[in-house]
């Protein structure tokens, strides 16, 4: 149950949406640009993003976060796996159950999106006004709270390969 505290003008929140879905767009764009061009595709980034939030994981749990079919799984798992994004590896324990984890190329193709989103971002708040800067800052803070508050634990996580904030 959603517990709002003030009444809030639909409007304003419809804009705030649309402001936001803007440059999230805008961003990922500008991200995935150069990856593109490298032979990343956007499916294989969101497969290195899944591993970054969850950590390692088996082939049956990656099939089932992609909602696709084993098969369909197995076939981009092997083209990745093919341009050293991802690796293989069987438990010592289980040889049965093959877990997939990100191997240096995908790490770094992880880690150049993060960076130019990162810098993009940097430029873009570098235009506001030095007195703007603490203004958008409390406002995001705020709304982090408010997300963590509607999403609960289940927002809460650290991501397996992330490189820390700089």
């Amino acid at each position: 149950m959603r517990n709002t505290v003030n009444a809030t003008d639909p409007t304003d929140v419809d804009a705030i949406l649309t402001e936001v879905a803007g440059w999230m767009a805008d961003l990922r764009c500008a991200s995935m640009g150069r990856l593109v061009q490298g032979h990343v595709s956007l499916t294989q980034m969101h497969v290195l993003w899944l591993l970054q939030h969850h950590g390692e994981m088996s082939m049956g749990r990656l099939a089932e976060l992609l909602d696709v079919s084993m098969s369909n799984a197995t076939g981009l798992i092997d083209r990745m796996e093919e341009h050293g994004l991802i690796e293989r590896v069987r438990v010592p324990d289980d040889r049965r159950i093959v877990l997939v984890r990100p191997a240096d190329a995908g790490l770094r193709a992880v880690s150049e999106t993060e960076t130019t989103k990162r810098e993009r971002m940097r430029a873009v708040l570098g235009r506001l006004p030095a007195t703007e800067q603490p203004i958008v800052l409390a406002a995001l803070r705020s709304l982090r709270r408010a997300l963590s508050a509607e999403a609960g634990e289940d927002l809460v996580h650290e991501h397996h390969f992330a490189e820390s904030a700089s």
